[in-house]
């Protein structure tokens, strides 16, 4: 078997820690159960450009329960977890292509080897496994039905695809569920990235001014932990109605250019480039630290920023010193701008990636089920689908809910009762 890792030594660290993360995936664990006993991906070449974390093992061991042959490779240069990728390999013969710390050289390798494959269906976290198929390897599109995407950025870029036409085949927008970004881009994106910046510099959150670019489903859950922790948070934002939203939900909004200069923390979770400029890096208070959450290394303006510094070094992992010439005012970026939730933390919880890869595994059996009969589009995930990994989730956690009365349904669906 293929693969490119780290170290095979490291399988029984990294099964003891997939065994952990699976026990909060109760819902995955049920479709895994249905799947090991219908086989419905039988015969299938399932390509996976996702994170390589415990939650993801357990989606590929699901995937692979359902008869398919599963290939995998890293989303992000820094978001792999070794001991994971070993296990995947040594226990499950999966084959992984995936090294914490890969080069942009070797990241795009592990893609081609995946692709090698030949992927009936790709499953992508960013949309880069996509996209490279279409642009390098066109000649492998004959062989695939379908595909999905995990996350906004994706989302954003398979639509520019489809809207110029340059998608060659559907993909079902699992970010879109409501049971993924409602939960995982709120309560995990919300937690993991304040874990990942607290892991990287040990600094203390509370009474500090915590600066959030962008109030999208993410930046709304990273308001709401850096508030918790006892920050004051100031939200920037180009969205009128997320900026009055931000403001009607208690925080301070601010244009960055004001922002810059008094926060003392800043994330980025938009999913758009250079969202943090030297004009801001400029004017920022010495040691601000600057972390970015959103899936591309993009938002932050890092040439920029090394163009107006006179020094740089690693003063702690995952924390970059930059000393600025004009001043002498130090920046310090965090995991190399990448997203800190991974680059220096374990990402999100595993009981939020239950239902976020409980909507993948369903989602590539409805790709499978409705071969040939999709449209050539991005599109969500069925509303059923949606409602039932929900209903999964709450009996998963021992709660009940109310159901319509016969009556209620009527009135509902009536238009002449009146008051």
């Amino acid at each position: 078997m293929h693969y490119d890792i780290k170290d095979l030594d490291l399988a029984a660290k990294g099964d003891d820690r997939i065994e952990w993360a699976a026990q909060s995936m109760p819902v995955l664990e049920l479709i895994k159960q249905r799947f090991n006993s219908e086989k419905p991906l039988k015969g299938l070449r399932l390509g996976l450009c996702l994170h390589v974390t415990t939650e993801t093992a357990s989606l590929c061991r699901t995937l692979k329960a359902g008869g398919a042959e599963v290939f995998l490779c890293a989303s992000n240069p820094l978001s792999t977890q070794d001991d994971v990728a070993a296990a995947l390999v040594k226990t499950d013969q999966i084959p992984v292509f995936a090294i914490k710390g890969e080069d942009n050289a070797v990241y795009y390798q592990h893609i081609f080897s995946v692709l090698e494959a030949k992927p009936h269906i790709t499953m992508d976290d960013g949309a880069d496994l996509l996209s490279t198929l279409h642009t390098k390897r066109p000649d492998l599109l004959a062989e695939v039905i379908g595909g999905t995407e995990e996350t906004t950025t994706g989302v954003i870029r398979l639509k520019a695809m489809a809207q110029d036409k340059a998608l060659k085949y559907p993909v079902i927008a699992v970010n879109d569920a409501l049971t993924k970004h409602m939960f995982d881009n709120r309560y995990g994106t919300g937690q993991s990235t304040l874990d990942g910046m607290i892991r990287a510099t040990n600094r203390l959150i509370a009474g500090s001014n915590f600066v959030v670019a962008g109030y999208g489903w993410c930046g709304r859950g990273v308001a709401k932990r850096a508030a918790g922790f006892g920050a004051r948070v100031i939200v920037t934002e180009v969205d009128p109605l997320k900026a009055l939203e931000a403001l009607m939900d208690g925080f301070e909004v601010l244009p960055m250019a004001e922002a810059a200069k008094v926060g003392e923390f800043f994330v980025t979770l938009t999913g758009d480039i250079n969202v943090i400029r030297p004009e801001h890096f400029r004017v920022m208070k010495s040691g601000a630290v600057v972390a970015n959450s959103g899936h591309f290394n993009v938002e932050l303006d890092l040439p920029g920023l090394a163009a107006l510094s006179s020094h740089r070094r690693v003063i702690r992992e995952f924390v970059e010193e930059f000393t600025l010439k004009e001043n002498g005012t130090k920046v310090y970026i965090l995991g190399e701008g990448r997203l800190i939730n991974l680059a220096a933390a374990e990402g999100h919880p595993s009981s939020v990636m239950d239902m976020s890869f409980a909507n993948q595994a369903l989602a590539a059996e409805y790709v499978f089920q409705n071969k040939g009969k999709l449209p050539l589009a991005v599109f969500p995930v069925p509303e059923e689908m949606d409602r039932e990994i929900a209903r999964l989730k709450l009996r998963a956690m021992g709660y009940q809910i109310d159901t319509l009365t016969e009556e209620q349904v009527k009135y509902l669906g009536s238009w002449d009762a009146g008051t």
